[in-house]
């Protein structure tokens, strides 16, 4: 046994034999390793958050944040995370940049439109484009139909040019003859903006907004759909401009509870 195992050819591929298995091994282990290492982790919820609070989070999450955007939301309170790529509970690998859109410190200043003598219609497109918010319509009596009459802020009427906040609510006087009727249309499970917008085309204002209790900042109210209205679907005639109530939530299923 002694002479067979002394044999430099069985020498040999004992030896080689064993390095395979020390290679094997160390093979295994290094995947085990890098297989932990890039284990993947659910990225954290950012919104709502100061840059200092995500990077405080980000820290004890494992991943990295980057500001990629910075735009002004006048709801939204200043130097908060407003929304970020990739999204809350995706999962990533250790250390990933994840991309956030920060709300601005102070505001933007835009430039008011001459929206006047222009249809409804347009002019929602031309405050939008300027990045001011329709906030109320006010119809007044007049030989013309659906054309804006005059455009209000803080209830005085504002000049073309003049340099405002983004995001200011504009009221638009709109001209009626008296012989047009108002319905309500079904925006029960639409977006928020989108129901808002599908509300004043149909010549009503949705100003009171009920928001649930799980809505906790203005990107949650984004992602709200309307589960209840008031009034409800198809009811009318009304008067144009009658005030409307929608009850939002971010679960979409959501039933009339209020």
């Amino acid at each position: 046994m002694n002479r067979f195992l002394d044999n430099w050819v069985v020498k040999t591929l004992l030896s080689g034999a064993a390095f395979v298995l020390v290679l094997l091994l160390v093979t295994s282990l290094a995947l085990n390793l890098r297989t932990r290492h890039n284990r993947e982790i659910a990225v954290p919820d950012f919104t709502n958050m100061t840059w200092f609070e995500a990077l405080g989070e980000a820290s004890l999450s494992g991943v990295r944040v980057q500001v990629s955007d910075s735009v002004y939301v006048r709801k939204a309170k200043p130097g908060v995370v407003l929304s970020q790529n990739p999204a809350p509970g995706e999962h990533v690998k250790k250390g990933r940049h994840i991309f956030l859109t920060v709300n601005a410190l102070t505001p933007m200043k835009v430039t008011m439109p001459d929206v006047r003598k222009i249809t409804l219609r347009q002019a929602k497109s031309e405050l939008a484009a300027a990045n001011l918010s329709l906030a109320r319509i006010q119809y007044v009596g007049d030989i013309s139909s659906n054309r804006v009459l005059e455009q209000l802020y803080r209830g005085y009427p504002v000049r073309p040019g003049t340099r405002l906040n983004a995001g200011s609510p504009i009221t638009l006087r709109v001209s009626t003859n008296g012989s047009e009727q108002a319905w309500m249309p079904d925006v029960k499970g639409r977006k928020y903006l989108n129901a808002v917008d599908l509300v004043q085309e149909n010549y009503l204002n949705p100003v009171h907004l009920r928001f649930d209790a799980s809505v906790r900042n203005y990107a949650d109210s984004l992602n709200s759909v309307v589960y209840a209205q008031d009034p409800g679907p198809s009811e009318g005639p009304f008067t144009l401009g009658t005030e409307v109530t929608l009850y939002l939530s971010p679960d979409a299923g959501k039933r009339t509870g209020r």
